[in-house]
């Protein structure tokens, strides 16, 4: 850069006359300002205020879950936890449809096919199994809050003690629909995810009617087949999707019995009394990979049933996805695959 000379006179005369207006030059300058600021105001306060918003995220919500003995309790968890132990496959289901499942740091064991990604990731703690929870392990990964089903109901003490316990299961009464519905929008809150349920569940009521105008009128058995007996499921327990919501006459159901479980075992000639149009099927044993299990497949087509109309007609139903049915009941997923096991069923 070139210097330039600057006269004495120059620089005097100058300094003269930043002096003379240097007065006038601040209040103008303050007044620009101050008006400048009122302008701004309404802006700055609104920015202000989502700021604030931002701020004000809580630390904990309180949810609807369920105690030790399975009744309802109000649970108070950490607000969007970074942290989680899944031993529940659907609520790990539904966390991964709100695009939550990179906050999970230990999970129990599946062989369900659409999240083998969370069961082959090496970084996640081995934590058992959903029936039994590797205590030590889900301490060992220090978890903000645990995830369980059912099966772990008898540990929810155990875990508690590790941190909050959220305890979610399917409603019979209410339906599946509607309690995958409700569970998903109370894991969603625990996020600020609640506005996104309602695009996941889009769909499946207009699916639901379509099978039920289906099965108006038409009687149904529903069998699980497990150690080599064929078990009779009734509307009280797994899926009871398919007597309840859909609406096939369970001609298999009484009513002084419960089979929430694993049904009960019936033979053969009982099927072939009751005489079913159709007849749907889970194999519990590769639901489970049991290893030298007779398939289901096996187990129904025997003798027997080859000479009734169901078998003759083609109403046999294997439910192609046994592992969710009987393990994921209550995922987003897991629905949407159970109602296309269904209508690939039924349209076959």
């Amino acid at each position: 850069m070139k210097k330039r000379l600057v006269s004495a006179m120059t620089v005097t005369a100058a300094a003269f006359a930043l002096a003379a207006c240097s007065g006038n030059s601040t209040q103008a300058t303050t007044a620009a300002a101050e008006t400048q600021a009122a302008d701004a105001e309404p802006q700055t306060a609104a920015e202000n205020a989502e700021t604030e918003g931002a701020e004000a995220a809580p630390e904990t919500v309180t949810i609807t879950s369920l105690d030790g003995s399975g009744q309802e309790i109000q649970l108070e968890v950490p607000y969007n936890p970074e942290r989680i132990a899944i031993l529940d496959m659907a609520s790990l289901d539904i966390l991964d449809s709100l695009g939550q499942g990179d906050r999970v740091v230990g999970m129990a064991s599946t062989s369900i096919e659409y999240l083998q990604s969370y069961a082959e990731n090496e970084e996640l703690a081995a934590l058992g199994t959903i029936k039994e929870a590797d205590l030590e392990a889900v301490m060992a990964c220090e978890p903000d809050v645990i995830f369980i089903g059912g099966r772990l109901a008898s540990a929810y003490d155990s875990l508690a003690e590790i941190a909050p316990v959220v305890y979610l299961t399917t409603d019979i009464e209410t339906g599946l629909v509607e309690s995958v519905r409700s569970n998903a929008e109370i894991i969603a809150s625990m996020f600020g995810k609640e506005a996104e349920v309602e695009e996941l569940m889009s769909g499946f009521d207009e699916r639901i009617q379509t099978l039920a105008d289906f099965a108006a009128g038409k009687t149904a058995i529903v069998g699980m087949c497990t150690s080599g007996s064929f078990n009779i499921l009734g509307n009280d327990g797994r899926c009871s999707i398919i007597g309840r919501e859909i609406g096939f006459d369970n001609v298999g159901v009484d009513a002084d019995t419960a089979t929430s479980t694993h049904g009960n075992e019936a033979s053969f000639e009982f099927v072939v009394e009751k005489n079913p149009e159709y007849m749907f099927v889970m194999d519990r044993d590769a639901a489970i990979s049991t290893e030298g299990a007779e398939l289901a497949q096996e187990i129904v087509e025997n003798e027997l049933v080859m000479g009734m109309d169901v078998y003759k007609n083609g109403n046999i139903v294997y439910l192609a996805h046994p592992a969710v049915w009987y393990t994921a009941e209550g995922g987003i997923q897991a629905l949407d695959i159970m109602l296309q096991d269904l209508e690939t069923g039924l349209s076959d």
